[in-house]
């Protein structure tokens, strides 16, 4: 089956949406999704930025959360709720997804993740907040965070996945990419990144 990449950083508002329609709409197309969490702050930092660019520019940032409101209308979610602060520190759930990047229950963790802070508005921060999602799914969220916290390769894999991403030339998330380099950027690129994948 064609194959899509799906570049994405836990604390962006735009990948919740990607996150939570992404499976069906890969079913759709017959395309098999490559869950990819990475961390924005290098990529940022790199730039200059020491934030969210929507909190560097309030009148961007506003318009954001307004047009975040319209897009969970649009889409079915349930309404968007603010986590305070915003963004997220995300070390510890990247962690998690990259651990379960390879296994099965590592799309599910994400979109707790990512409704916990955006349906929800409480903090994905603390090992307290990610074993509760854990908890939810049925995981030992004991065991799952000490190795997060713990294994080096997790660390190195991150680290190496967040240099990739800069290496490809993403600058935000959600990103998409296809077996063939091509870059796709927000959730409202995810058709044309599955219709571009299913062409090849």
């Amino acid at each position: 089956m064609p194959k899509l990449t799906f570049w994405y950083e836990l604390a962006s508002t735009y990948s919740y949406l990607s996150a939570m329609r992404i499976d069906k709409l890969a079913d759709e197309f017959d395309v098999t999704v490559t869950w990819r969490p990475f961390l924005l702050g290098p990529i940022f930092g790199a730039q200059g930025w020491t934030t969210s660019p929507f909190n560097l520019f309030p009148a961007k940032g506003e318009n954001m959360w307004r047009d975040m409101e319209r897009q969970a209308i649009k889409y079915g979610l349930p309404d968007i709720k603010h986590p305070d602060p915003f963004p997220q520190n995300t070390m510890l759930a990247a962690r998690l997804a990259t651990l379960g990047a390879t296994e099965p229950w590592g799309p599910a963790f994400t979109k707790a993740m990512y409704s916990r802070q955006f349906a929800q508005g409480f903090s994905i921060a603390t090992s307290e907040d990610v074993a509760s999602v854990l908890q939810t799914l049925n995981l030992d969220g004991e065991a799952l965070i000490t190795q997060a916290q713990t294994d080096q390769t997790v660390k190195d894999t991150l680290r190496a996945t967040t240099h990739s991403a800069q290496e490809l030339g993403l600058y935000g998330s959600p990103s998409f990419t296809t077996e063939d380099g091509e870059l796709f950027w927000g959730n409202d690129r995810l058709e044309d990144a599955l219709a571009w994948a299913k062409a090849l």
